[in-house]
């Protein structure tokens, strides 16, 4: 299992430094698999207000949250993972790789996080975080977070620019041809961006060896690798959504009784139903 630092230096060379940390994959791919997956500027503050109501009801008191049966806090509008001092889960832990992020696009950081000896979460179970709730730290971080929306949807965006390339390195050379398809074929779809954006900020990239259940894993890479259509439009959002949603049945199969993962299942594919044509309302302004 890829150690903690590892993980924490792999999220950061791609957050921060994604063209250097890419040259392979972008040396065996044409460019546009980047450069075509740009998410039009336009579209990020929408993009940004749905996933902080995906993720946080649009509530700021949930910006700072550690869910029951989770061992982590979840934090930002894509509530980003970020670790107690000494644990180690099969997930990706990108709280740290946004706060460098942010730090790097000059955003206003509390003293306290700026000083950390080590990047670790101050409160080491959910009991000790809810009980800090609205301690001056709390609420500081709370308040970098409402300010700094539209830089944590630039972030949630680039790590999708970056995606394609990584999933098709990962991907078997048969797959690769399928998997560039189906990523164009739903980000040239009315509310694609959204769909591709929120899926890979919401399960990954699905390239992590240490993101699997009994080898098989549940990010963007499996979902658009399960995908057959050709028609873009609302065919590719209803393919995706079916897609994502067996993905996300395997992996609660797949799972470790002990997570008890399937009552996750519900809210999961609730969100998942955002990907749907019908909701293309909510993606264009109304509720937003």
């Amino acid at each position: 299992m890829i150690n903690r630092l590892s993980r924490r230096i792999i999220f950061l060379a791609y957050a921060l430094t994604a063209a250097f940390a890419l040259a392979p994959a972008l040396a065996l791919f044409p460019p546009c698999d980047r450069a075509c997956a740009a998410v039009p500027p336009g579209e990020l503050e929408k993009i940004g207000s749905l996933i902080f109501r995906n993720e946080c009801g649009g509530k700021t008191e949930n910006l700072t949250a550690w869910n029951e049966g989770e061992e982590f806090a979840s934090l930002g509008i894509g509530h980003f993972l970020w670790y107690p001092k000494g644990k180690e889960y099969p997930f990706q832990e990108s709280f740290p790789a946004l706060f460098e992020f942010l730090k790097s696009r000059g955003a206003p950081i509390p003293a306290w996080m700026d000083g950390l000896a080590a990047f670790d979460l101050p409160w080491g179970s959910r009991k000790e975080f809810y009980g800090d709730f609205d301690s001056p730290r709390m609420v500081s971080l709370r308040k970098l977070m409402l300010d700094t929306i539209a830089l944590q949807s630039l972030f949630i965006a680039e790590r999708l620019e970056n995606s394609l390339p990584m999933m098709l390195e990962s991907a078997p050379a048969g797959s690769r041809g399928n998997i560039r398809k189906q990523f164009y074929r739903v980000s040239g779809s009315p509310m694609g961006f959204y769909v591709l954006m929120d899926y890979v900020n919401f399960k990954g990239e699905g390239t992590s060896p240490g993101e699997r259940y009994k080898g098989q894993g549940w990010g963007l890479l499996q979902v658009l690798d399960n995908m057959r259509g050709d028609e873009a439009g609302p065919a590719a959002l209803e393919e995706f959504a079916r897609s994502a949603e067996l993905v996300l049945e395997r992996r609660v199969r797949n799972s470790p009784p002990e997570r008890n993962e399937k009552k996750f299942l519900p809210g999961w594919k609730n969100r998942i139903k955002t990907y749907e044509p019908g909701n293309i309302e909510s993606y264009t302004g109304s509720g937003v």
